[in-house]
């Protein structure tokens, strides 16, 4: 019999991750006087080294941090080479085709598509800009006593956790592209070839020396110097098209978190270029019917077709707010939500997107004992992003490029200096504008409606935050196809009910793309509650 993973409740502090030596840095970190953001800052890095898959030092990041009174949003994202045109991708995808990806939820399958791998998507890294970014507002440790963990595991190795080793293994096992760019990958992240096994012991050394220069120099050394060369150098040896001036022209933006009401709750989202709004969109028509009055076939019915309502939006407004206006604010008006509520039916529709008025992954999050808390997603998207390694340096660049389109209509068209369409993004739960906590969940595409479903578990069917995260998970990609987990297919009256409406349900096999997430609460009686994902190597911590 498996009995279900029973909440944290922590006095003081807590982190929650999908890796246990991650969240450990990171309560090490509370336990000797750091903050939530401290904690973040540690948890966040030792995950490039301990879940590479997933992350690494060449991806992007994005937080949301509750100081004590208020929201901050950090849009720690990369954009793309100066050098980088449509034109340019468009002979090179026609030269050697290039395969959709899951970052627009189907939306590319038709046409040209942005290529997956090598240097074409290949955007600036945003994440140790990011933490540096963080720590001078918010950190109170030395920033470089914050790489401790992350450089010790890197440079004496650690046992690979059984849920990182079987990404690890499909990513590996995966058919891999050639070419003098990807020469770096196996050398660094195979065992003669092959992923490393469950409890197998590897080490990076090259990217302990990286992470060394990142802390000692406050990453700048990563923008603006050896680090930053080398990429030049690698890029121009190789084919690739960023450059050194690329690197120094980055920045982090500083934002607002934006939001709707859910159940007499805030629920809270980075702006775009994120895909946060889809989720907020979703809540925004979900707010507006009595779910807990349907049978839990209509239930489900309706999360689906809300979603698919918020994604049709997202996909067609979202881009690089610095280059195209987009209406966020018209987009999340009740108003709006009204309207797109009334086009919903008892039947599985074809989501189109409506006209408002215009005016791979790892997640984590922490808290400490002054109420501070974190909410914090890094990626370099699909499985180790782009597989350019930077020789000697231990670590792949990202391919977040893969998110910006081929039609040159589009406000998210490919093209110089611009962010992509961003999959990965933090949440935060508030009521009255009092902190509930973080929450996430990871996984492309996965991630608005996770949010969706892990609120919804949370307000509308009243279950503390590791209950939430183990509710049984739908999946919805394009059409009409919807996959469910085991737990939800064995109830053959929800399917069947399903199938009525018009949804085709299958029962998937592959837990990994109904992603993983994390939380964490304020306890009314005090300190916190979290939970942390049950589907893989999920830990939290707290003291």
């Amino acid at each position: 019999m498996a009995y279900p993973r029973q909440p944290l409740f922590a006095p003081n502090g807590a982190v929650a991750t999908s890796q246990p030596l991650a969240a450990a840095a990171g309560l090490a970190v509370l336990r000797r006087g750091g903050n939530a953001v401290d904690a973040a800052l540690a948890t966040a890095i030792t995950l490039t080294v301990v879940q590479p898959p997933s992350n690494d030092i060449g991806g992007d990041l994005f937080a949301i941090v509750w100081d004590g009174e208020r929201l901050h949003g950090l849009n720690a994202s990369g954009r793309s080479p100066a050098a980088l045109t449509r034109e340019m991708v468009l002979v090179a995808t026609d030269r050697r085709g290039a395969t959709p990806v899951d970052a627009l939820g189907g939306a590319q399958a038709q046409g040209p598509a942005m290529p997956a791998r090598g240097w074409l998507p290949v955007t600036v890294p945003g994440a140790p800009a990011g933490w540096r970014d963080l720590h001078e507002r918010f950190g109170s440790l030395p920033f470089a006593d914050l790489f401790t963990d992350a450089i010790g595991y890197a440079e004496r190795g650690y046992p690979v956790a059984a849920g990182t080793a079987a990404t690890w293994a499909r990513a590996v096992a995966a058919p891999g592209p050639a070419g003098a760019e990807y020469a770096e990958f196996d050398r660094v992240f195979t065992v003669d070839g092959r992923a490393p096994r469950p409890g197998e012991r590897w080490r990076n050394p090259d990217a302990a020396g990286t992470l060394r220069r990142i802390a000692a120099t406050g990453a700048a050394d990563f923008y603006q110097g050896r680090i930053a060369a080398e990429i030049d150098a690698h890029a121009a040896r190789t084919g690739g098209l960023i450059t050194g001036d690329d690197l120094a022209r980055h920045a982090s933006t500083w934002v607002d978190p934006v939001s709707v009401r859910y159940r007499g709750h805030e629920v809270w989202e980075l702006p775009p270029n994120g895909q946060g709004v889809a989720a907020l969109l979703a809540l925004n028509i979900l707010d507006g019917v009595d779910l807990a009055a349907l049978s839990p076939a209509e239930r489900l019915h309706w999360q689906i077709e809300a979603v698919k309502l918020g994604f049709a939006d997202a996909h067609a407004y979202v881009a690089d707010p610095e280059r195209v206006p987009v209406p966020t604010a018209a987009l999340l008006d009740p108003g709006y939500a009204a309207a797109r509520r009334a086009l919903l039916t008892d039947r599985a529709g074809d989501p189109v997107a409506g006209d408002p008025e215009r005016g791979g992954t790892v997640y984590l999050c922490t808290a400490d004992s002054g109420g501070m808390m974190v909410s914090l997603i890094q990626s370099t998207y699909l499985a180790f992003g782009s597989r350019v390694v930077l020789p000697g340096h231990g670590f792949a660049l990202q391919n977040r490029g893969t998110g910006f389109r081929l039609d040159p209509t589009h406000p998210n068209v490919v093209g110089p200096a611009r962010r992509p369409f961003h999959t990965i993004i933090p949440g935060f739960l508030t009521r009255d504008g009092a902190p509930v906590g973080p929450f996430g969940v990871m996984g492309g595409h996965m991630q608005p409606q996770g949010h969706v479903q892990l609120v919804s578990a949370t307000l509308d069917a009243g279950r503390d935050p590791q209950a939430a995260l183990d509710t049984p998970r739908w999946y919805w990609h394009a059409g009409r196809s919807v996959l469910v987990e085991p737990a939800l297919g064995a109830e053959q009256d929800l399917v069947a009910g399903l199938r009525a409406r018009g949804h085709e349900v299958t029962v998937a096999a592959e837990p990994a793309v109904f992603g993983y997430g994390q939380a964490i609460w304020r306890h009314p009686a005090g300190g916190y509650v979290a939970g942390s994902e049950s589907r893989v190597d999920g830990a939290m911590l707290g003291w």
